[in-house]
Formats: structure tokens, C-alpha cells, sequence
């Protein structure tokens, strides 16, 4: 059993970075509350609720579970799509924290970790892009002062950019000066940057009186935590908040362990990507407890914690207790922030999304540009839900594109050794006469055998002198039925055209599939490298002649 007390020792960094990030979760908290529609308290209870239970179930050391911008986008798109007025909308709110709770928590136990991994790292950032653009450009109205609406992206951006000239001056100074004073202390990773912008932005509200000059405040935070209830809505809301509840799982984990990862690489840890899962199920039940929103680990807080100097996971203890004191002895100062400001942080938080250079590398790499183009383009065309949805299609398809459209390499010898390479990149490699040697560059399934078996079969048809093909499966570990079916008819194929078939490099499952399938003489035909297979057509008679 791990000892608790490996973290439960009161650290002065721990204590001083947990400080750091409530400045943080404050502002955040209330902004993000705002994109998904909810009072601020339901992320202001979020955070403390998640923050604590993660400590105690999850081992990332620089990991701050609370609302994340992602996440609310998503659930501001899910409540907008299921029927109800605004009291049921925010209960279904709460059955949709839950439910993504349980699902975490069902995914850990049965050890689904690795299922992220069928949501490419290019769609990711392209999704990242699309969500950021579209967060900000949200945000916009608040920090000009002036109400949007729009069915689409470039709608809003229209009415945003028409309505220039009902722009309220001060709001947008206010705004401008927040977002410049953030990014200039982003440069300062040591100081609190948020924090200190929100207490400057509480400061100017008191001094200038902002409210009498049309700049909206954040106005009294009420936490009135109650145990939640099932709301009265029918089986059509419920329906729909079920069916957009996966998307909401995905990209939160996509979003935690994204960040719980490259901070435990940095420092040379390592995490259980399981354990982890079951973490963030039990931060978003005891979220849902309090009626708060979704959490996750943000990539703001996250690198927020590791840049103050988090050493244990009493960091984010202490970050709980830190905003559970500040909203509770500083909620009259709180009410005097300015929205204005809170839009600031929240653009400023997403800064590093925005970044187009790791796109563009794609572009320079000649792999996966358009796929992860695509993703930021229907997040911007379609929306956060749709465009997340669109982004795990586009993950799957390119992996299928991949696999069922492999690179089938002809071989030849290297020299005078026992290797043998591709020989269209390798001019030093030379084929054995009368045999061919063919090697899939991907593992044989269902959806790509008949493909390599034809392009094998066409490359090798005609060609003068050939007495024998070699087929090398070093790319697949298991097949299945169909790819199996594909292989005996292939071989029957060669055989009848009176060309033998050698097997190279044959995993022992596939080998034991060949011999209950049926293939003839499946021993003495499979061979555990090329070189031995080569050896066992020249020796077999094949030999050609001179």
C-alpha cells in the first residue's frame, strides 16, 4: 500500500506554489463558469472538489483538477443542444459530470488507457487550434463590452467586428491592459501573473468606479453547495446528454493526461495511465457531488504549478484550500473584478494553443497537415461538439488510410551480410536472382490483405527467371480470418503458376494460425529470418540456373 505520507508532509513550496495557482483557479474558474452558461460557484466548488479527491487517488505532482476551457466549451455545447429550460439545463449539467465520472472510473477498470492513442497527437493540435479560435473569439464581447450572437463562427465574428463602433472604450482598455499585463508576466514564471492582474483589476474597479462607466462586474459569488438532484426532464434529454457525454470524456483525458504526461517526462517520472483515469473519474464524482462543472488537468494550471515549484501533490491541496479561503474572506473584493479581465485571462491562458508552428512542421514533415487542418476547420465550421466528433473521425480514418494503403518494399541483399533492406532506397542492395522478396510495411488485417497480395501478384507477375517468392511478415505479430483466408489463396495462387512461396520471419501466433488453417508443409516453409529462407529455396532445388 503507497504511504500517504509520501505527500502529506507540509513542504513551504508546495505551499507557496499551491498559493500561486488559487490566483489562478479564481479567475479561471468564473470564466470558464461563464462559457458553459453555469453560476460561478459551480467551478469555484469544482476546483476545490476535484483538487482534493485527485490528491488522494491520482500521482501527478504538478496535476490541478478543476474546470478546464475545453471542457466547458464542450458542455456549453452539449446543454445547448438538449431540451429544457435553464433549471433542468443545469441539473443536466450536473447528471453530465457524473456520468463522465463513471465512465473514467469504468474505463480504468477495464484498463482502456490506451485507447487515447486512436486520437492522433496532429488532430489533438489541430482540435487545440479550432477550440482556442473559438474560445477567444467568445470572449471578445466580453471584453469589448458589448452582447453577440451568431450561428456560426462567421456570423459571430461579424456582428463582433459591425458593431465596432458600440465598442465601450473603457471596457476595452481594461481588457487590453489585463491581457498585456498577463503576457508580459508569463515571462516571469515564478510570479503569480493572474493573481496579481486580478487584484490590480479589483483595485481599478474600486478606484475608478468602472461599473459607472458601462464595465460589467462579476458581482457576488453565492456558494450554496447542495446535493444534487435528478432533474425533471424527459428521456429525450437524457438521450442526447448521454450521447454527448463521450465526446466530453475524450477530450478531457485527451486534455489531463496530455499535460499529466509531458510534465512527469520532464522530470523523469512515470504514471499509470489507468490509475490516472480512475483519478479523474473520482475528482468529476465528487465534482458532481457539489453540483460543480467537469474537470480535468489544464495545461494552464498544470504548467502553473510545475512554474511555481510544486514538489508533491500537497501543491494541489493546498491550491484547494488557497481558493476555498479566497472566494469565502475576499467575495465582496471578488464581486468588483471586471469581466473585462477575467476574458483577458482566460485569452491569455490560451495563448500556446494558438501557435501555428506545430501545423505547419506536419507540412514540412508530409505527414498529417490536412488531417490536423481538418480538425481545427471543423471545430471553427461545425462547433465544438460536432468538431470534436469530426476530429476522432479523422483520427481513425488517417490510421485506416495507413493500414489499409501500405508501402509494399521488394528487397535484396546488403553486400555480402545476412540483411536485407528495401532495394528502391538502398542502390548497394542486390536481389537474388529468380527469387522475389516482398515485405508489407504494415501488419496483414481484413481491410489491407487482398491490396498487398494483388501489388505483390502484379509486381511479380511476367517477371523473367522468377522461381520463387518470399514473403516476409515481420510487420504482423497476429492476423485475423480474413487476412489468413487472403494468404492461403495467394499461396494457392503462386503454386499455380508454378512458383513456390516462402514465409520469413513468421510470429509464432501467426505461424500456429498457418498450421490449424491448413497450410501445406507450414514448418518447413516458414523461416525465423530471410536469410534462412532464401537458404531453404536454393536448397530445395530452386536454385537458378546461371
Amino acid at each position: 500500500m503507497t504511504k500517504l505520507s509520501s505527500w502529506f508532509v507540509v513542504d513551504k513550496a508546495d505551499l507557496v506554489a499551491g498559493i500561486s495557482v488559487a490566483g489562478l483557479m479564481l479567475p479561471e474558474a468564473v470564466a470558464y463558469a461563464g462559457i458553459a452558461g453555469l453560476p460561478p460557484h459551480r467551478a469555484i466548488l469544482a476546483g476545490i472538489a476535484g483538487c482534493l479527491v485527485y490528491a488522494i487517488f491520482g500521482r501527478s505532482r504538478f496535476a490541478i483538477i478543476s474546470p478546464t476551457s475545453s471542457s466547458a466549451a464542450i458542455l456549453a455545447a452539449t446543454l445547448a443542444v438538449v431540451p429544457g429550460d435553464a433549471t433542468i439545463k443545469a441539473g443536466l449539467a450536473t447528471v453530465a459530470v457524473a456520468l463522465a465520472g463513471i465512465l473514467f472510473v469504468v474505463a480504468g477498470v477495464l484498463r482502456l488507457g490506451g485507447i487515447t492513442g486512436f486520437i492522433s497527437r496532429p488532430v489533438l493540435g489541430g482540435f487545440a487550434l479550432g477550440l482556442a479560435i473559438t474560445i477567444i473569439l467568445h470572449q471578445l464581447p466580453i471584453l469589448v463590452g458589448v452582447p453577440v450572437q451568431g450561428s456560426n463562427i462567421l456570423t459571430y465574428a461579424a456582428a463582433l467586428f459591425g458593431a465596432v463602433l458600440q465598442w465601450n472604450p473603457i471596457s476595452v482598455a481594461v481588457g487590453i491592459a489585463a491581457l498585456a499585463a498577463l503576457l508580459l508576466l508569463k515571462r516571469v514564471p515564478s510570479l503569480p501573473g493572474a493573481f496579481l492582474v486580478l487584484v490590480a483589476g479589483i483595485l481599478a474597479s474600486y478606484l475608478f468606479g468602472l461599473e459607472a462607466h458601462g464595465v460589467k462586474l462579476v458581482g457576488s459569488i453565492e456558494i450554496l453547495p447542495q446535493w444534487p438532484s435528478l432533474p425533471d426532464a424527459d428521456w429525450a434529454a437524457y438521450s442526447r446528454l448521454v450521447q454527448f457525454t463521450v465526446p466530453l470524456v475524450l477530450i478531457l483525458f485527451a486534455e489531463s493526461w496530455g499535460t499529466m504526461r509531458a510534465l512527469a517526462l520532464r522530470y523523469g517520472e512515470t504514471l499509470k495511465v489507468n490509475r490516472e483515469l480512475g483519478a479523474l473519474g473520482a475528482a468529476n464524482i465528487a465534482s458532481a457531488l457539489v453540483q460543480g462543472m467537469p474537470v480535468g488537468a489544464g495545461f494552464s494550471a498544470g504548467f502553473a504549478s510545475e512554474a511555481a515549484g510544486a514538489k508533491t501533490r500537497a501543491t494541489t491541496v493546498f491550491a484547494a484550500i488557497g481558493l476555498a479561503i479566497l472566494i469565502t474572506s475576499a467575495g465582496p473584493l471578488v464581486a468588483l473584478l471586471p469581466e473585462p479581465v477575467l476574458a483577458a485571462v482566460v485569452i491569455a491562458a490560451l495563448t500556446h494553443a494558438l501557435d501555428p508552428s506545430p501545423i505547419l512542421r506536419l507540412r514540412r514533415l508530409h505527414r498529417d497537415f490536412y488531417v490536423a487542418l481538418g480538425a481545427a476547420v471543423g471545430v471553427l465550421a461545425f462547433g465544438v461538439l460536432n468538431g470534436m466528433l469530426l476530429a476522432i473521425a479523422l483520427s481513425l480514418a488517417a490510421m485506416m488510410h495507413r493500414l489499409a494503403s501500405p508501402y509494399v518494399a521488394r528487397l535484396g541483399r546488403l553486400g555480402d551480410s545476412h540483411n536485407f533492406v528495401d532495394v528502391s532506397r538502398h542502390g548497394d542492395a542486390s536481389e537474388t536472382p529468380g527469387i522475389a522478396i516482398w515485405r508489407p510495411g504494415e501488419t496483414l488485417f481484413f481491410g489491407n490483405a487482398d491490396t498487398i497480395f494483388s501489388a505483390i501478384m502484379s509486381g511479380s507477375r511476367n517477371e523473367a527467371g522468377l522461381r520463387a517468392i518470399i514473403l516476409s511478415l515481420e510487420e504482423s505479430s497476429d492476423i485475423d480470418s480474413t487476412a489468413m483466408d487472403a494468404l492461403m489463396e495467394f499461396d494457392k495462387a503462386m503454386q499455380r503458376t508454378g512458383l513456390r512461396v516462402q514465409f520469413a520471419r513468421v510470429h509464432d501466433r501467426v505461424r500456429d494460425l498457418m498450421a490449424l488453417a491448413g497450410v501445406a508443409d507450414t514448418t518447413s516453409r516458414c523461416s525465423f529470418s530471410v536469410d534462412d529462407a532464401v537458404a531453404a529455396v536454393m536448397a530445395d532445388g530452386n536454385q537458378p540456373k546461371a
